[in-house]
């Protein structure tokens, strides 16, 4: 775990934003203020340091569950085609080892969350600061305690009366299946055995080759091979490429006519943006939900279609387009007309 390419990425990443932060730069901005620094002070440590007051049942955290995290993530965790299971593949065995026998079984076919996740921290930590996709940091720590209850019970971790809390975060972490699961016996970490590191180098920096010198001339036969240069170019700074359509020292063509000005952007796509649709819908092809140009075509020239899209958009539901459901969305009913006006008119770019 600790020597992966990501891990390293991150542990370099992080050295030089410390670095970075010590340094202070005359003129440059203010200090951030208490207030402001709580705010993005998150984080939730593997010794449970920076967990906030609050809790949450399995009950609880099923409602929560259903609501905003089972139309990605499956009503068992089981997920879908887009996203990868997060339940599955852990016993009761691991439970009591800390140490998920399938992470060495080449024949078992996947590698869930809970099979991998060593520190109950992570994923409370990664709930609460990144779900649910479409709305990030919408949860309150209730329900985060909550949902992260119910997922360690889908995966038979505690039991269907538990209430996980800042105070019983460490229960939960020592039935972990995977809490064993870490190593530091390589030589990128503190401690344990060391040997030598996946990667090696070393700075050269002799018998270095000399700077190259360019001496050649673009042949008349070879002028226009690959088109015309001067329009493969970014038309700023001082070099604006060869006009390669006329002889070499000709006088330059005359400017080409401004492209005609692109149509109006419809008002619906900021809207999608705005609402995060398009984190589950595309325009053209199938994402979580169908895409957005097959809507138009089941709904067009229907006479009650904007009213239908427009309740369907803020209501939710299933079994129209697949198994996966789609939670109610939060939009305005002027919002939601806007975009269903823009589905009935053929979801145009």
């Amino acid at each position: 775990m600790f020597n992966s390419p990501k891990f390293i990425a991150a542990a370099l990443a992080l050295s030089c934003g410390a670095a970075f932060a010590q340094t202070k730069i005359v003129g440059l901005g203010r200090e951030a203020t208490p207030s402001e620094v709580k705010a993005w002070d998150i984080d939730v440590r593997p010794d449970f340091k920076g967990l906030p007051k609050g809790q949450g049942s399995v009950s609880q955290g099923q409602d929560v569950w259903e609501a905003k995290c089972a139309s990605c993530h499956g009503i068992f965790g089981e997920s879908n085609s887009t996203f990868s299971p997060l339940v599955g593949g852990t016993t009761k065995e691991d439970v009591k080892t800390g140490r998920v026998a399938r992470l060495t079984d080449e024949a078992f076919p996947g590698r869930t969350t809970l099979m991998k996740v060593s520190t109950v921290s992570t994923l409370w930590d990664y709930i609460y600061r990144a779900m649910p996709w479409t709305s990030p940091k919408s949860l309150t720590p209730d329900e985060v305690y909550a949902v992260t209850a119910f997922l360690l019970n889908l995966g038979d971790i505690v039991p269907a009366d538990f209430v996980l809390s800042d105070q019983t975060m460490a229960q939960a972490q020592a039935l972990l299946p995977n809490r064993n699961g870490v190593t530091t016996d390589h030589a990128m970490w503190p401690g344990g055995k060391p040997r030598k590191p996946d990667v090696q180098g070393s700075s050269c920096m002799r018998d270095c080759a000399a700077e190259p010198k360019l001496a050649s001339f673009l042949p008349d036969f070879a002028r226009n091979a690959h088109g015309n240069l001067a329009e493969q170019n970014r038309m700023v700074g001082a070099q604006h490429g060869a006009d390669t359509t006329r002889p070499a020292g000709a006088a330059p063509a005359a400017a080409p006519a401004a492209p005609a000005p692109k149509a109006e952007t419809p008002a619906a796509l900021g809207l999608l943006s705005k609402n995060g649709c398009i984190a589950c819908h595309a325009q053209d092809n199938k994402l979580v939900g169908p895409a957005f140009r097959d809507i138009a075509k089941k709904y067009a020239g229907q006479s009650d279609g904007v009213a239908y899209l427009t309740g369907k958009i803020r209501a939710g539901g299933s079994g129209v387009w697949g198994a996966i459901p789609m939670p109610a969305q939060s939009l305005s009913e002027a919002e939601a007309k806007s975009i269903a006006q823009w589905l009935a008119d053929g979801a145009k770019k």
